[in-house]
């Protein structure tokens, strides 16, 4: 399921970008799946994965995941991205905890999530690479709290392929 719904996300992220090649799989490390695709001559590398549990009380939920992406030409590496699987309710907090770690600079978009800026970004990565699970709270716009609860089994070495074939130093 989850090697389908990444394909899936992949295809999305290539028919986003117009001209853009087939996404490439990079590979499978624990539950963490790391691709490549080229978008009219630029690099694009991400890995992604579905948390092993999602909690709240809704009768229905569309995708839900998490994608760490570098985009070298644009000098953008590490942009950590929550995509809900319903529209966030405006203005509402996300809310990510690694280990003993709380991040709470973050705003919400439709259905996805960020953190406010690339520092924070990078403090996420860290915590990302020496935890073993991540909780990450919304809100929906009719009000329903969720908590997806995510693996981090394998993102270290997902992150170390997509910052290799993306020439991140």
């Amino acid at each position: 399921m989850l090697k389908y719904f990444l394909v899936i996300c992949g295809l999305l992220f290539a028919t986003a970008a117009q001209a853009a090649d087939q996404p490439q799989l990079l590979g499978e490390f624990g539950d963490w799946t790391a691709w490549t695709y080229n978008d009219r001559g630029n690099v694009i590398c991400y890995m992604a994965s579905s948390p092993k549990k999602d909690e709240g009380k809704y009768s229905k939920r569309g995708d839900i995941y998490t994608m760490v992406t570098h985009r070298p030409k644009e000098k953008t590496f590490d942009e950590v991205t929550f995509v809900a699987g319903y529209t966030f309710q405006k203005k509402a907090p996300l809310t990510v905890k690694i280990g003993n770690q709380t991040f709470k600079n973050t705003f919400t978009e439709g259905d996805k999530g960020w953190t406010i800026n690339s520092t924070e970004d990078q403090k996420l990565v860290t915590a990302m690479k020496r935890g073993s699970r991540m909780i990450v709270d919304g809100r929906s716009s009719r009000g329903t709290a969720t908590k997806d609860t995510y693996s981090l089994k394998g993102f270290s070495n997902a992150y170390k392929t997509i910052s290799a074939k993306c020439n991140k130093k």
